[in-house]
């Protein structure tokens, strides 16, 4: 419990800084700063994600099973993404129902609520002490398929804003080579697998993926740049390392402390929304039309797709029916954290031009739901070791 708290502090206290410190240090000296912060943020992201892929079992004799929790953890992914996406629809003018326009913008800026946030989720429940229960096990599954979900369905939205890219196909193959090295070479190889050489690998990573963005878009330009995100390729390097079961103190000690950077990291990446007149700054862009809104009507607006984006994330209640419902509704409720994957797809939208009191409802969804983390987990853990009990008063 003390550990979920502390990520919690941390998240917040990130979110403070990056809505203090650009009053305090300006806007320039910020902006310059800020990308040291994000590749932080990405560094600790594939440190997380190694080691979840060194965790990561998978039997390939039962290939099926998967396949109907790709399907199941797609169907999680889209049923708040579809939900969301109706709503600012309805709050836009009626006369956008009809416009293509209004629809691939909201598409995009809704595709927010879709995604699980790996690292942090899988961070807190282990704390939790969950990583040996049913619903850990399964979680981690259905989350990394729904970020893989996530990632590919960005590449239709991508064209649909900006046209068909032969970009868009680069970071396709690139997914699906992932994909096969992870499972052709799933615990092959014997790397070093200290601390040290998995911060190693991670900032390897980073650079040489954010090294391809910053060369491409300086060649193409910035909205043909190609950008792959480091969280599968660093989950994939996780799974072809072969098991290591016996982890040192100061192994612990130092995941433990980059979890909390993250956490950090990730309230510090947020854009800013203190101060900012969502009216004026709306832009050019169809959704940004639905005009200003106060402060009020913003947080009402927030606290409704907050419920729909949790709700449409209740969809494993309906599968898994040799499971008991508790184990269910845990499964679920691990669903609900939001993080790195759809602040990025928030960056993306962000990048296109979209802007206006919608941008900030998501920006907000994402925050609020990533402050409640804590409670999320503090709820999935007494559920599932209600579950366990059960179990065993049946036996």
């Amino acid at each position: 419990m003390k550990k979920i708290v502390l990520f919690s502090i941390f998240l917040i206290l990130g979110l403070v800084c990056s809505q203090s410190l650009p009053f305090v240090l300006g806007d320039v000296t910020f902006s310059q700063i800020k990308p040291f912060f994000d590749s932080m943020l990405y560094v600790c992201l594939a440190f997380i994600m190694i080691n979840v892929g060194r965790e990561f079992e998978l039997d390939k004799s039962r290939w099926r099973s998967y396949t109907a929790d790709y399907f199941i953890a797609m169907a999680t992914a889209a049923a708040p993404w579809l939900l969301i996406c109706f709503y600012y629809m309805v709050l836009l003018p009626s006369n956008y129902f009809t416009d293509w326009a209004a629809w691939k913008e909201t598409l995009l800026l809704s595709r927010f609520a879709a995604p699980t946030s790996a690292g942090i989720l899988f961070t807190m429940l282990a704390a939790a002490g969950l990583k040996s229960s049913w619903v850990y096990q399964k979680t981690r599954v259905l989350a990394i398929f729904d970020d893989l979900d996530t990632i590919l369905l960005m590449i239709p939205l991508q064209i649909f804003m900006i046209g068909m890219r032969w970009q868009l196909g680069v970071v396709v193959l690139v997914v699906f080579v992932c994909l096969y090295i992870g499972w052709a070479y799933l615990k092959r190889f014997n790397l070093n697998q200290s601390w040290g050489s998995i911060l190693g690998y991670s900032t390897i990573l980073v650079f040489a993926f954010q090294g391809l963005y910053v060369l491409s878009k300086q060649l193409f330009g910035s909205d043909a740049a190609i950008h792959i995100e480091v969280l599968l390729p660093a989950f994939v390097l996780g799974m072809i390392m072969r098991p290591k079961h016996r982890h040192s103190r100061t192994d612990e000690s130092v995941a433990t402390v980059i979890s909390y950077l993250f956490m950090f990291l990730v309230g510090m990446s947020a854009p800013r929304f203190v101060g900012v007149d969502f009216g004026l700054t709306a832009g050019n862009s169809v959704v940004a039309q639905i005009g200003s809104m106060t402060w009020g009507e913003i947080a009402l607006h927030v606290l409704v797709v907050t419920t729909l984006s949790n709700i449409g994330k209740m969809v494993p209640m309906l599968f898994y029916r040799d499971r008991s419902l508790t184990e269910r509704l845990a499964l679920s409720i691990g669903m609900f954290t939001r993080g790195e994957v759809g602040a990025g797809i928030i960056f993306v939208s962000i990048g296109y031009g979209l802007g206006g009191p919608l941008l900030a409802i998501s920006l907000l969804t994402i925050l609020t739901n990533l402050i409640l983390t804590g409670g999320f987990v503090v709820i999935v853990k007494r559920l599932a070791l209600k579950a366990e009990q059960q179990q065993v008063a049946d036996k």
